[in-house]
């Protein structure tokens, strides 16, 4: 069967391709990357760019990278030097989860005025700080925290993607089950016409295998898979933008592929 996003009471909402829409993206290490990567939200930024006539802005208090070396959110290294510095903006960090964002959204929903909230947590909540359970009930808090900032922002929620550690522990395996059950409930439950939210889908074939480089961080075909997720979500239910038209050689320079600092 086919992998569609889950779409609620939204099917019916187009967002105008005549207002400027600011994205933010949320995440954890999977979003904002470590240096040399080009990462998902810089394929994201360019089918942004590709879509016709969409008034767009990416906002956010962040623009760096994870710097290995340093231990810390520090490099400005991405693949592509090209990147625009202001399509660098995000809120996402190495380490970060549902725990960490959901105290700090509504401030930078509001400090942003953010409209769009492109959300992937939850992987290192699981493996590290909260059970299932615990972990949707910070997603919901999340959402409804970012409510408090802009009653009518929207939001698209990537499920958790298991990763090499639940091939060899079933436990975790279960958990990343049970928290995307859990999370299904909750966009079902808190979708509304004023501030919807998406369940986006795991993009299909997405294998860890092939589009990580560790078993959980997305090599340059993941990045196009995870942006692919978001962008077919928004363009089926709301009609923003158009179907992912990237892929794994897609508008990407060759002089700008280069190594992580060893």
């Amino acid at each position: 069967m086919a992998q569609v996003s889950i779409v609620t009471s939204q099917a019916g909402v187009v967002i105008s391709h005549d207002d400027a829409m600011r994205f933010l993206f949320v995440g954890d290490s999977m979003t904002i990357g470590r240096a040399g990567d080009f990462t998902w939200r810089y394929r994201m930024w360019q089918h942004l760019e590709a879509s016709p006539g969409l008034a767009y802005e990416i906002v956010g208090p962040r623009s760096t990278l994870y710097d290995t070396e340093a231990d810390a959110p520090l490099s400005p290294a991405y693949a592509d030097p090209s990147f625009p510095p202001a399509a660098r903006r995000h809120l996402s960090g190495w380490g970060e989860g549902w725990l960490h964002m959901a105290p700090v959204i509504a401030d930078a929903v509001r400090g942003t005025e953010a409209d769009v909230l492109l959300v992937s947590l939850g992987l290192i909540d699981l493996g590290f700080y909260t059970d299932a359970e615990q972990t949707a009930a910070n997603a919901r808090a999340f959402i409804e925290a970012a409510r408090t900032a802009n009653p009518h922002i929207r939001m698209v929620l990537l499920p958790v993607i298991p990763n090499i550690r639940a091939e060899t522990d079933a436990p975790f395996a279960a958990s990343c089950a049970r928290f995307n059950e859990l999370l299904a409930k909750a966009v079902a439950d808190l979708d509304t016409r004023s501030s919807p939210v998406l369940l986006a889908s795991r993009p299909p074939g997405y294998d860890i295998h092939r589009d990580t480089y560790d078993g959980t961080h997305p090599g340059p075909t993941g990045e196009h898979l995870l942006a692919g997720a978001f962008a077919d979500a928004m363009h089926q239910a709301w009609g923003l933008g158009g179907p992912y038209a990237g892929g794994p050689t897609a508008r990407v320079p060759a002089q700008a592929q280069v190594s992580a600092p060893a």
